[in-house]
C-alpha cells in the first residue's frame, strides 16, 4: 500500500493525501467508470489512459475549487493538478502570502487549460492576466474561463500576436505585476519530446504507445527548447523591470540552470531564487528573479 502523504507536494497543497475515489466520484460521477483496483489493493485509475486522467483532473478541480467546468481540446496538454498548485502555492511564498484580486499574475503562455490562472484565483483570490500565443488555445480559454463565474471576473485572458515575446504585446501601459510566471515549453523539437515521451513510458512501466499528457508545439517544445525560451524571458525581463515584482518560470532540466543564472547577473538582476518542487518521480524547480530593491 502505499503512503497516505505526499511528502513531496507543498504543505498547503490540498493533494497531500491519497485521492478519496469515493469522494472525486461523487462529485464527478463520470470518474466511476475509469477507477479500478490496482495491484497493491489500492482504487486508482490507469494513468495512461488519456480520458481517465482528464476526468480525474475534472473531480479534482470541482472537489478542491469548486469549478465546474474544465476541459482541454483533443492532443493538448493534460496537466498534472498536484503540481500546477504547487507552483502557484510557492508563489504564494515568494510575495509573502499576499491574497485577494490586488495582487496581479501574468501567466506567459496559459495554455488552452488555462489551470495556473484558474488554480490561483481559487486558490488566492489573485487577479490574473492569461496570455497565450495560439489562436486556438487562446479561445479556448477565453470560453473556459467564462463558463466558471466564481473566478471570471479575475482572469483576462489575452492573445499574444509575436513569437519572440512574452511580455511586450502583453502587458499595457501603466500596468504592474507582482508575479509572472511561465512553464516553457520544454524541448527543442518534435523528436526530442518524444523522446521524453518515451522515457516517462519506461519510467512508469507503459508499455503502449499512448502517454496521458499529450501536447503540441508551444507546449512540449519550441526552437532552442527551454534554454533559448527562458533566455529570451531574461532579457525582455530587463526591459519591463520596473512593471513586475517577480519575474518566475519553471526550469526542467536542471543542467540549465548555470547558464541562466549566467544571463540574470549579465542583465543584473537584485535577487535570484530557485525553489525545489517535486511530485512523485518528477522533480522540477522554479527560477524566480527580481530587479527591485
Amino acid at each position: 500500500m502505499k503512503a497516505d502523504t505526499k511528502s513531496g507536494l507543498h504543505a498547503r497543497s490540498r493533494f497531500r493525501t491519497r485521492y478519496d475515489f469515493a469522494k472525486l466520484t461523487a462529485c464527478t460521477p463520470a470518474l466511476a467508470a475509469f477507477v479500478k483496483v490496482n495491484a497493491h489493493g489500492d482504487d486508482s485509475i490507469d494513468y495512461a489512459d488519456p480520458l481517465a486522467v482528464k476526468t480525474l483532473n475534472q473531480a479534482l478541480l470541482r472537489d478542491a475549487y469548486g469549478l465546474q467546468h474544465w476541459d482541454i481540446p483533443p492532443g493538448c496538454l493534460c496537466p498534472p493538478i498536484p503540481g500546477r498548485s504547487d507552483y502557484i502555492h510557492h508563489l504564494a511564498d515568494l510575495i509573502s502570502l499576499r491574497s485577494g484580486p490586488e495582487v496581479r499574475v501574468l501567466d506567459v503562455g496559459t495554455g488552452a487549460n488555462c489551470v495556473y490562472p484558474l488554480i490561483g484565483a481559487c486558490e488566492y483570490g489573485w487577479s490574473f492576466v492569461a496570455a497565450e500565443l495560439d489562436p486556438a488555445a487562446w479561445r479556448w480559454a477565453s470560453k473556459l474561463v467564462a463558463s466558471n463565474p466564481g473566478v471570471a471576473g479575475l482572469i483576462d485572458c489575452r492573445l499574444q500576436k509575436s513569437a519572440a515575446h512574452c511580455f511586450q504585446g502583453i502587458i499595457q501601459p501603466g500596468e504592474h505585476f507582482d508575479l509572472t510566471m511561465c512553464n516553457p515549453p520544454f524541448h527543442a523539437s518534435a523528436a526530442e519530446a518524444a523522446a521524453g515521451a518515451r522515457r516517462k513510458q519506461r519510467n512508469l512501466g507503459i508499455k503502449r504507445e499512448q502517454l496521458n499528457f499529450g501536447g503540441k508545439a508551444g507546449e512540449l517544445w519550441c526552437e532552442g527548447g527551454e534554454l533559448a525560451f527562458i533566455r529570451r524571458m531574461i532579457e525582455e525581463s530587463a526591459t519591463n523591470a520596473a512593471r513586475c515584482g517577480w519575474f518566475t518560470t519553471l526550469v526542467s532540466k536542471s543542467e540549465n540552470l548555470p547558464l541562466l543564472e549566467k544571463s540574470l547577473r549579465q542583465v543584473q538582476a537584485l535577487e535570484v531564487r530557485i525553489i525545489d518542487m517535486e511530485q512523485g518521480q518528477k522533480k522540477s524547480r522554479i527560477l524566480a528573479w527580481t530587479f527591485a530593491g
